[in-house]
């Protein structure tokens, strides 16, 4: 990589955490903030799946999720299912989406839907838990050879922005917009 000749103009580490919060609101992601609902169900659905794979790991390290949390992490694990089916049906019924989405887009929805579906049937019925365990296995698998290896390389590209834009001092935005006293 050629040296960044850029001189620093900013606080690195606050563009980080802008890059995780502030960067990531729908009014700062293109179009998001015409599309609120499907962000949000988005949101619900990504949320779901970062909480399904944390319980894999617990469920798989031997922890026991108590009764009464397991009915709640379940019901979560339900709402982010229905956003996750949400959000295929309006990738199969809208044809500007439809035209834009290929078959990785469809599988990758239906087998992170059906993660979140067999978490939670596991949570109210823990005889499910092989069945959880090879199915996420299966899953793992998947993650690199699909649209699913966003998973991986979302923390770090997250990071490599803030660092590149905290540098410039283009991130956090300040609040009054661009700062051009030091343009030109």
């Amino acid at each position: 990589m050629p040296p960044d000749m850029a001189r620093r103009n900013g606080r690195v580490g606050a563009a980080i955490v802008y890059s995780f919060t502030g960067a990531m609101s729908p009014l700062k992601k293109e179009t998001a903030y015409l599309h609120l609902p499907t962000y949000t169900a988005g949101l619900i659905y990504h949320i779901g799946t970062f909480l399904s794979f944390t319980l894999l790991v617990l469920l798989f390290a031997g922890f026991h999720i108590p009764g009464r949390a397991a009915y709640v992490l379940a019901a979560l694990l339900a709402v982010s299912s229905a956003a996750g089916l949400s959000v295929l049906l309006k990738r199969i019924i809208k044809a500007p989406l439809r035209h834009l989405s290929h078959a990785d887009d469809y599988l990758s929805n239906v087998l992170v839907t059906l993660f979140h579906f067999l978490t939670a049937l596991t949570l109210l019925k823990t005889s499910l838990l092989p069945i959880l365990l090879l199915y996420g296995s299966l899953l793992f698998l998947y993650i690199p050879v699909g649209k699913l290896r966003h998973t991986v390389y979302f923390f770090t590209s997250r990071i490599h922005l803030g660092i590149f834009n905290g540098r410039r001092g283009v991130w956090p935005v300040r609040k009054g917009g661009y700062d051009d006293r030091n343009a030109g």
